[in-house]
Parts: structure tokens; C-alpha cells; sequence
């Protein structure tokens, strides 16, 4: 594995990449958030050596480079799902190029049904926690180079930025919530006893992604900063038809509010 970062990495400094101080994974329908990237370099996944490629519509698979909030970052504008046949070196394996980039910080988005009942359809959400009923990513043998047997996910999502986050979101008067996000392997969205199950065990929101990236970057002692876009509800009584369509919708909806956080979090590092 260490190889192929080094060599990725060889390829991506050769372009002009280098020394970011934060690193973004953007999901479904919320790369927008790139436009506010300036001095840009932009790189399709399909030409850096050893990356997956996005086939998910609304995951434009680019890898972009520039200032942001002050700050130089590197952002996927597009991610890589266990559903879409990926395994965890796959996944893995962006979210380490980015660490071994230099970044500081690993700031993730996701389009997430809720199923908190206090929840509405373009909530920002927060995520606290997580429970991942994905494939944990670390499974095989373990690189001491890159990270611990066993590593501690006690504190999976940094506290001192999400009380950041809740105090720029104050100032902007954004609304949020905070909560816990479950991730499930994908392609099919909940049945209504899942959602049920679901909330039973903890959970304010559902995705598809995400804690496959977080468990990597705490592997390699990254700390981690995620929101979820609240797209759709799965909750008893308020469960509506939902497609991949109407999630990208929602989510394109409350991305301004989403970035002006991410701007000024990244700023603030």
C-alpha cells in the first residue's frame, strides 16, 4: 500500500500538488462547493496512477487543488462506495494520498435520510459519531508504517472542530444538527423497518459512505470533520418515494449553507 501512495503522490506533486493544509471529500450532489476553489488545479481521477473512478452520477471524479478560505486544499469532488464493487484498498487509498499529501485535517459530506423524528428535509447535520455496518476497511494485514493494529475510535470526529462549527454556524444564523450517522453497504435505500431498526439502535441519519474514510484517517491519527445533508426522511408517517435524483436535488439546496461553513472552519485551522 505504501507504494502506491508514494508513487501517487510522486505523480500528483509532479502537477503542481503539494503541502495542502486540509483535504475535502465531497458526495452526492454537493461538489459545488469547488467553485469557490481559486488558483485551481483540477486532475481527473482516471489519470492519477493507482485511483479508483467515480461511476456514480453526481460524483464528478476530479481532484482539485487551490485556495480556499485562505487555506490551500485539495477536495474529491466525487467518492469511491463499497456498493459500487470497490474494495477497502480502493477506498483506502485516496483518503491515505491526501494524509500523505500533508493535509491536517480530513473534512467530509455526505446526502443522508434522516431518521431522527425532530429532523427536516435540508438539515445540516453534524455527525458526532457513527455506526458503520460497512466492511471495516482495516481488515487484512495491518502496514505499522501507516497506522496501529488497533486503532481507538473513541473519538472519531474531532470535537474542537464540530464546537467550531457550531459556533460559525450561529454567527451565519444556519440552523444544524448534531447526531449520529449509520452507514449501510448500499445500492438500495431503507425499507421502512429498516429506518425503524435503524433509529432503534441509535442513529439520526443513514447513508452510504463516509465511515469507511473516517476509519482510515483515525488509522493514520487524521482527525476528521463530517456534515450530513439531510435529503429525504425515513421516518414513520414521513417516508415519501425517494431516488438518486431527489437526493442530488436536496442536496444541491442546502450546500451554500454547508460551505459557508466548511470556508470558515478551514480558514480557521
Amino acid at each position: 500500500m505504501l507504494e502506491k501512495i508514494n508513487e501517487t503522490i510522486e505523480f500528483l506533486r509532479s502537477k503542481g500538488i503539494n503541502k495542502p493544509d486540509a483535504g475535502i471529500i465531497l458526495g452526492t450532489g454537493l461538489g459545488g462547493l469547488t467553485a469557490k476553489i481559486e488558483n485551481r488545479i483540477e486532475i481527473d481521477y482516471k489519470a492519477i496512477p493507482n485511483f479508483p473512478v467515480s461511476t456514480v452520477e453526481g460524483h464528478e471524479g476530479k481532484l482539485i487543488y487551490g485556495d480556499f478560505g485562505k487555506k490551500k486544499i485539495v477536495a474529491m469532488k466525487g467518492r469511491f462506495h463499497f456498493y459500487e464493487g470497490y474494495g477497502a484498498e480502493m477506498v483506502a487509498l485516496p483518503v491515505r494520498v491526501l494524509k500523505y499529501l500533508g493535509i491536517k485535517c480530513l473534512f467530509l459530506s455526505n446526502a443522508a435520510g434522516g431518521v431522527n423524528p425532530s429532523f427536516r428535509i435540508g438539515d445540516i447535520m453534524i455527525i458526532n459519531d457513527h455506526i458503520s455496518l460497512l466492511p471495516n476497511p482495516l481488515i487484512g494485514k495491518n502496514d505499522d508504517r501507516i497506522g496501529p493494529r488497533f486503532p481507538d475510535m473513541g473519538d472519531a470526529y474531532d470535537k474542537y472542530l464540530i464546537k467550531k462549527a457550531m459556533l460559525i454556524a450561529q454567527d451565519h444564523k444556519i440552523k444544524v444538527q448534531n447526531g449520529v450517522y449509520l452507514s449501510t453497504s448500499g445500492p438500495t435505500f431503507e425499507t421502512p423497518a429498516e429506518y425503524k431498526y435503524f433509529r432503534i439502535i441509535g442513529a439520526d441519519a443513514v447513508g452510504m459512505s463516509t465511515t469507511q474514510e473516517v476509519i482510515i484517517a483515525r488509522h493514520m491519527n487524521l482527525p476528521c470533520f463530517a456534515v450530513s445533508i439531510i435529503t429525504d426522511l425515513g421516518v414513520e408517517g414521513k417516508i415519501e418515494f425517494t431516488t438518486h435524483e431527489s437526493v442530488m436535488r436536496e442536496a444541491a439546496k442546502a450546500e451554500d449553507r454547508m460551505t459557508t461553513i466548511m470556508t470558515d472552519l478551514i480558514a480557521a485551522l
